[in-house]
Formats: C-alpha cells, structure tokens, sequence
C-alpha cells in the first residue's frame, strides 16, 4: 500500500486506529463491496511503474453509498463527505471497480442475515430511538416477496397498514407503495419469511426506491400495539 492514504493518513497507525470505525459496518453486510471500497481508500494499492494513487471508481462508490447509506442512517450516520462519490473516477480511467459476477463467491443465503434484519435486542426502543432518523415508518402486512436482480421487491397488503412516517410520498406511493430491500434476494430475513407476517419497517429513500433499513415483525398483544401506535404518533421529529 502507499502512503499517505486517499485519506490523508501519513502512518500506518493512523491508517488502522481510523480504520477500526468502520469495522462494525462491515459487520453489517449492507453491500458485498464494502469491504474492497473501504481497502482502497485506506490502504490503497502501490504498482511498480505507477505514480499516481488508484482511487476506487465512482461506480464502486455509488453502490456500497447506495447499499449502506440507508443502515448508516438507521444508527443516526449521514454518509460522510469525506466519501463523496463524485471526487472518484469513472469507469474509463485507471480505478478500482466493483467486483463482476465472476469475482463473487456469495455464502450460502442461510449463511447471511441481511443487515437490515439483524437481531439487535430491544426491538420497540430501537424503533423508537431511530424513528426520526428515516424517510417512512410503517406497520404492514406483507402481500408479495419477488427477488429483483439481487434485491428483494416487498409489496404490503392494501388494506391494514399504518403509516407512522413518510417523508414527500407520491400518491401513487401511498395508494401502492413497493419497498425493497438491498441485496434482500442474496441474504436471509426471517422477519420477511413469505407473505402472512405483521412487521414493523423503516427506511429510506435512494436512488428513488423507498430501501427498508430496519424491519422487525409485530410481536405484542392488542394493549401493547394501541399503546406503542399512540407513543409513535405524539413524537414530534
């Protein structure tokens, strides 16, 4: 590698003490090239004969943004500017791309919980706790599943949901709204097993699609769901 980094990082300790933030997004598995992103700006790789650094491409950029933006935001972390997509290069240039589909080796889809679907303990209070951090809040039924090219097309039922929270929804939204999941077709969620379930979702909007962040399925009696749809309504964000 060579230093300094595309980070401005002059020692290797300073590389690695910054470095270790971002290990627990990793841990999330919101994009399967984080991992390559994250390596290319801190430790950037050195070729023999090259002078100028090897800055990841602005593609590879946009979907690891694009996949975990929405779970940054979930923990109340805006995707930093220091990680603008638009100071990298496009594809034409010398950079570092997103892994093709022969570069992957994907685990098992058992082996790999989606990051949004993660069991975290607590799951009212996080809602609680998160909910003005994100673009819609919704109780839903789910009425269809259908993977899309990696991703996991959610479709709630038309009647029975209630929407806690929506930031500037289309009517269309509204009357129909389709939330995804990234990368939901390649990972695991128990708590969007198949149609049938009651679950809780929040996220945000990228890249025009309403991307579901947290999703947690509708445990408590009938006191305890008046009691917590009554607490969601008196926040005031």
């Amino acid at each position: 590698m060579r230093l300094p980094n595309l980070l401005g990082h002059d020692t290797m300790k300073e590389a690695l003490q910054q470095a270790a933030s971002w290990v627990p997004l990793l841990n999330k598995q919101c994009h399967r090239d984080t991992k390559k992103f994250l390596c290319s700006l801190f430790a950037p790789v050195c070729i023999s004969g090259v002078e100028e650094p090897i800055f990841p491409c602005r593609s590879l950029c946009e979907d690891v943004r694009d996949g975990c933006s929405p779970v940054m935001a979930a923990f109340g972390f805006p995707w930093p500017e220091m990680l603008n997509c638009s100071r990298f290069p496009h594809g034409n240039e010398l950079c570092i791309p997103p892994a093709g589909p022969e570069d992957r080796q994907p685990r098992p889809k058992e082996d790999v919980v989606c990051a949004a679907c993660l069991d975290r303990g607590h799951h009212e209070k996080e809602f609680m706790e998160n909910f003005c951090s994100q673009d819609f809040a919704l109780k839903m039924s789910i009425r269809s599943l259908t993977g899309v090219e990696g991703d996991l097309k959610v479709v709630p039922e038309t009647r029975g949901r209630t929407l806690y929270r929506q930031d500037s929804w289309s009517e269309e939204e509204l009357k129909r709204p389709v939330l995804w999941l990234a990368d939901g077709d390649t990972c695991s969620c128990k708590e969007l097993a198949g149609p049938g379930p009651v679950v809780l979702a929040m996220g945000h909007r990228v890249a025009g699609r309403l991307v579901i962040s947290w999703v947690r399925k509708w445990r408590h009696g009938e006191k305890e769901m008046k009691r917590f749809s009554r607490a969601v309504r008196k926040l005031r964000c």
